[in-house]
């Protein structure tokens, strides 16, 4: 592969600091530059955004040829226009178009993007899946994946779609929008209330009768014995938080039928949100009548289990005779679906995915 010389200048933004650094070819080429987000006062936090890349700008040896980053959303990306942020109070009202206002001073394009979908990007380009199709070439399988799922669980429950590395955005910039799907246990609710930061302390004191305030990391450390507390209870939070999450996913495979790789703060909790997860994936559905079918048209094989991985990699394809003629043809009936862990790190993968995708479009529109 070619090294790729183009510049992109990029930015983590959240709602306490704005990190900005440069990529070159997939790697950061700058020490990141922090500085306070300015969230309460719009004049200030844009000034603070010009400051931050200039500063960068000044440490590169030459001109980058974008800016691309994540920024929390409601927003019309296309357009580069930030609406009511409930985090970044300055932005709230008919709209901030902060990627134009960026482009004027900069001279270059902006792309602006939420992290669901540059989380899936990164790992669609440089992430989970060339990963699996090194692997599967290095099992000499054939098999070669060209759509990926990426799933985030967060603060929220985040998705992003690739389909032949191209990212869906949807007619209405909503592809990918997981997070509203319906929640199998409360039919009233987003299944986002199953699936997030908040869900796991909550579920762990229905189950355990505690009334303190506790987070995620802690319900974590009481679930691996090492601070006291219900341990079943601590497991079985996260386990439902897997069972919920796994419904929505396998929706979305029906319609998307690619590669699933999992990122985000909680991910880190996998052990226990795994199992419960694939057993959804790998569950029954039935008609009136009884008759039972998989959930999934595809195999599901979570390929963080060593014995699942080798199933998975190995080549179920044969020849059949084309009859008439001495030639023969290949075909594979067993559709297979791989799961698995961000292996490059969810905020790698973003910067990666805004990297990848401002190139990608510069391409497209020469």
């Amino acid at each position: 592969m070619k090294t790729e010389k183009r510049i992109v200048m990029t930015l983590d933004a959240g709602g306490t600091n704005l990190v900005f650094s440069a990529i070159q070819d997939g790697k950061e080429i700058v020490s990141p530059i922090t500085y306070p987000s300015e969230v309460d006062d719009i004049q200030i936090c844009l000034q603070t955004l010009l400051k931050g890349f200039e500063e960068v700008k000044a440490l590169l040896s030459e001109s980058p040829v974008a800016i691309s980053f994540a920024f929390p959303g409601p927003a019309d990306y296309r357009a580069g226009i930030i609406g009511n942020l409930p985090n970044f109070p300055a932005f709230r009202g008919k709209g901030v178009p902060l990627g134009p206002f960026l482009s004027e001073h900069f001279g270059i394009p902006v792309f602006i993007n939420n992290d669901g979908n540059l989380f899936a990007y990164g790992e669609a380009l440089a992430g989970a899946l060339p990963e699996v199709n090194a692997l599967l070439e290095k099992a000499g399988n054939s098999k070669r994946y060209h759509n990926l799922i990426g799933i985030t669980f967060g603060t929220g429950f985040g998705c992003g779609i690739v389909i032949n590395q191209e990212l869906l955005f949807g007619d209405n910039q909503t592809g990918g929008h997981i997070w509203c799907l319906r929640n199998k246990k409360y039919p009233s609710y987003i299944v986002e209330e199953s699936v997030s930061k908040r869900a796991v302390p909550r579920v762990y004191n229905e189950l355990s009768g505690n009334t303190s305030e506790l987070t995620p990391k802690d319900v974590f450390d009481i679930a691996e014995g090492v601070c006291p507390g219900n341990r079943e209870a601590a497991i079985a939070a996260f386990s439902e938080l897997g069972t919920m999450a796994g419904d929505a996913i396998a929706t979305a495979l029906s319609l998307i039928d690619g590669l699933v790789v999992i990122g985000g703060g909680l991910a880190g909790a996998a052990k226990y949100i795994l199992p419960a997860l694939m057993d959804e994936l790998k569950g029954k559905i039935s008609m009136k009548d009884g008759t039972e079918f998989n959930r999934l048209s595809s195999i599901p094989y979570c390929l963080e289990n060593p014995n699942e991985l080798e199933a998975f990699l190995q080549s179920d394809s044969y020849e059949l005779d084309i009859p008439g003629t001495d030639k023969k043809i290949r075909c594979c009936f067993d559709k297979k679906i791989g799961v698995l862990l961000s292996h490059v790190g969810a905020n790698r993968a973003i910067a990666l995915g805004a990297y990848w995708y401002a190139l990608n479009e510069l391409d497209k529109n020469k």
